[in-house]
């Protein structure tokens, strides 16, 4: 067993990515060859029996740390302004709050009054044709500013716990 936080799982994943990414290269680029029948051929360096062994290593450590990180993430609790979550209920509420913020932040750029572009459809209307918004301007940017302020909350107590929140790892 290992002790780890969460930003150095991730680094140490990275890592183990990379590795996999070389043999997976180095699996493809081995697998066959081409020569000429009036040369010697060029043989790449190659064992099947070996990458393959080492493809599958790196994923049960992938697998190991990723679990750690899945299980302490679902019981981990850690206080946002005053809330207790887990970690994996802070990670969906912020995917969420994100997923709105980009919609109030498209209606909170909308001009109370715009002029509508008729040629742009075909029409052969003289009168000028205007889009109004149909809500309060104010209260989407107050939501917006609320909605900012609470990812940011979640966000800062997340750096803080991956940094030194510690967990086991079985390697």
């Amino acid at each position: 067993m290992a002790k780890m936080t969460s930003a150095y799982a991730n680094k140490v994943l990275k890592k183990l990515n990379d590795d996999k990414d070389f043999y997976l290269n180095k699996e493809q680029e081995g697998q066959i060859y081409v020569a000429a029948l009036d040369e010697e051929p060029v043989i790449p360096d190659y064992d099947y029996a070996e990458v393959s062994a080492k493809i599958a290593e790196i994923d049960e450590k992938i697998i190991k740390i990723k679990h750690a990180i899945n299980v302490t993430n679902a019981t981990s609790k850690i206080s946002v302004e005053g809330v207790d979550m887990t970690i994996d209920s802070i990670l969906v509420k912020m995917s969420q709050l994100n997923r709105r913020k980009l919609v109030l932040d498209k209606m909170r750029k909308r001009q109370v009054k715009a002029r509508e572009n008729s040629a742009l459809y075909g029409s052969r209307k003289t009168t000028p044709e205007y889009r109004y918004i149909n809500y309060d301007l104010k209260t989407v940017n107050k939501d917006y500013e609320r909605i900012d302020t609470e990812i940011a909350a979640m966000q800062i107590a997340l750096d803080k716990y991956n940094q030194t929140f510690e967990f086991e790892v079985e390697v």
